[in-house]
């Protein structure tokens, strides 16, 4: 800032710019990130600098400025660990006008709820109790199809689209989860089974012998 002449106050004001990239070398190279370190200049010189730079000095309005607030969704969740889409599932659900597909679409969504509560709180919960929060999510407008799956058991199709044709509705990740680790489980145990065969036939042919005699061949040699 003391030097009289631009042209060597602009050369300083540029080594200025690369000792500030040098700090920050993870930083990514681009014209948002130097108007940045130029931005940063003009603030640490008061905004009282006169040099040639690629972009404007910015507007000293912007010290204390506070920033835009982001307007969030404030409406208040019952359950916040199943999140605003359950609600939504609901409304939808309430909207529908077959009573089978109604029973269909809070059977989907008691199996999605048991996902997200086992993600969220590492447990388990009842169908029964949700179904009791799906009515009360409903403001006991289920009342029917709810008092039926009690009786006869949850609905394992899926709820129809517009179209009048069963939508295809993933399962909720944790119980994919499960099914894969079944799935594993069931391979592990068929591969164990194959091996203990194997051994039981080598043992009936007299190769679990054939193996004992070769061990005691090699045991003679080291002794001798």
């Amino acid at each position: 800032m003391s030097l009289p002449d631009k042209d060597q106050r602009t050369k300083y004001a540029h080594i200025l710019i690369e000792l500030m990239r040098q700090i920050h070398p993870n930083m990514r190279e681009g014209i948002d990130y130097s108007k940045k370190l130029w931005d940063d200049l003009y603030v640490i010189a008061n905004f009282d600098l006169e040099v040639d730079s690629p972009f404007p000095p910015p507007p000293k309005e912007i010290l204390g400025k506070r920033p835009l607030l982001i307007p969030y969704n404030q409406h208040p969740l019952k359950h916040r660990f199943y999140g605003r889409n359950l609600e939504l599932l609901v409304l939808k659900a309430m909207i529908t006008e077959d009573f089978e597909d109604r029973k269909a679409f809070i059977s989907y969504m008691v199996r999605l709820m048991k996902g997200f509560y086992q993600t969220w709180n590492k447990d388990s919960i009842e169908s029964e109790d949700c179904l009791q929060q799906i009515l009360e999510l409903s403001g006991f407008r289920f009342q029917r199809e709810i008092d039926d799956l009690r009786r006869d058991g949850l609905m394992e199709s899926s709820p129809k689209d517009g179209n009048g044709s069963r939508q295809r509705i993933p399962q909720p990740q944790q119980a994919q989860g499960h099914s894969r680790d079944n799935r594993d489980n069931r391979d592990r145990g068929e591969r164990g089974d194959r091996d203990r065969n194997n051994r039981n036939k080598n043992f009936s042919s007299g190769g679990y012998k054939s193996n004992n005699n070769n061990n005691n061949n090699n045991n003679n040699k080291r002794r001798r």
